[in-house]
C-alpha cells in the first residue's frame, strides 16, 4: 500500500479533464487570466468515492463505472465512479452507532487528516452511503449476525424501494439501518487516494476514494437518479478508450486506473489491497 501511495505523491498534478477542456499554453496565460477576474478559490466540499471492483473468469478483474448524465450541473457526461457529498448526517452519533469493522481513530489514522475522528469515520459512511444511494449496492449487515440467501431475499426486495426514499432525502441512513436492524460494515472498504480540486475550478471536492469488492449476490444498478448508464470496464479497456476521445473521465478517475492496471489479477489486487 504505501508503494501505491507514492505512486500517486510522484504522479504529474492533472488540471483539466481529458477531452473536455484545452489547457492554456503557458503559466503566463494562467496570470493573464486570473488577473482579468480576481475571484477567490472556491472552498473545497468533502466527498467520498469508491471505486468498486469484481473478478473476471479469466483470472482479471473489473471496474464499475458510472455515467453522468448531460444535463447535470457538476461533471456533465463524464465517466465517474459511484461517490458524492459527504454529509453532516454521516458523522451523527445515532448514525456511528450503526456501523461495525472501523472505529473513529482507526478511520482518522487512515485518512492522516486533522478532522475530529467521528468526521473522518462520517467519510467511511458517506462511502456507503454514496455507493447505495446510485448504485443500489450496499455494505449492510445484520446486528443478529445472521446471513445467507433466504435472509437476503426479503431484505434486498426492501432495500430497492427504500434506496429510492434515501436518495430523495426521505429517510436517512440511519433510520433505514434501524428499522431493518442492520449495521453499515465499514470494514469491506480500504482507503485507496485523496484528491483536491484544484483552486481554478468553480465547484471543487476534497475527495476520499476507498477500494471494494462486490458482495456476493449483489448487482448494480444500469441507471439512477444521477446516472444515464453504468459499466464494468477492465482498467487498460477505459485507459484505450479515453485516447480514443469516447471515454471522457477526470484526472484523478485516470490517475485510480492507471494504479489499478498495473496489478495484473484479481488475486494479486485483493492482496494488495486486502480486499475481503
Amino acid at each position: 500500500m504505501d508503494s501505491v501511495k507514492t505512486a500517486f505523491l510522484k504522479a504529474p498534478e492533472f488540471i483539466f479533464l481529458y477531452h473536455g477542456f484545452e489547457e492554456p499554453s503557458s503559466k503566463s496565460d494562467m496570470s493573464e487570466a486570473k488577473q482579468e477576474k480576481q475571484v477567490a478559490p472556491a472552498t473545497p466540499l468533502p466527498a467520498s468515492t469508491v471505486v468498486l471492483v469484481r473478478p473476471t473468469h479469466t483470472g482479471g478483474f473489473e471496474i464499475f463505472m458510472n455515467r453522468r448524465p448531460e444535463k447535470i450541473e457538476v461533471y456533465a457526461g463524464v465517466y465517474v465512479f459511484p461517490g458524492g457529498r459527504v454529509e453532516k448526517s454521516d458523522s451523527y452519533p445515532e448514525m456511528l452507532g450503526l456501523t461495525q469493522g472501523l472505529t473513529a481513530a482507526e478511520a482518522q489514522q487512515r485518512l492522516g487528516c486533522a478532522l475530529e475522528p467521528e468526521v473522518c469515520l462520517g467519510h467511511w459512511v458517506a462511502a456507503v452511503r454514496e455507493l447505495y444511494e446510485e448504485a443500489g449496492v450496499h455494505f449492510f449487515v445484520p446486528q443478529n449476525g445472521a446471513c445467507g440467501a433466504a435472509t437476503e431475499e426479503g431484505l434486498s426486495e426492501r432495500l430497492a424501494s427504500q434506496r429510492e426514499l434515501l436518495q430523495r432525502g426521505t429517510i436517512d441512513l440511519a433510520s433505514l439501518l434501524a428499522a431493518e436492524s442492520l449495521y453499515c460494515d465499514l470494514a469491506r472498504l480500504t482507503y485507496f487516494f485523496h484528491r483536491v480540486t484544484p483552486e481554478h475550478y468553480p465547484v471543487r471536492f476534497d475527495t476520499h476514494f476507498y477500494l471494494a469488492a462486490l458482495p456476493p449476490r449483489q448487482t448494480p444498478l444500469q441507471s439512477s437518479e444521477e446516472v444515464s448508464e453504468s459499466l464494468w470496464i477492465s482498467a487498460a479497456d477505459a485507459l484505450e478508450r479515453l485516447q480514443s476521445g469516447t471515454f471522457p473521465m477526470m484526472p484523478p478517475t485516470v490517475a485510480v486506473l492507471r494504479t489499478l492496471a498495473g496489478h495484473a489479477s484479481w488475486n494479486v489486487l485483493r492482496e494488495a489491497f486486502r480486499l475481503s
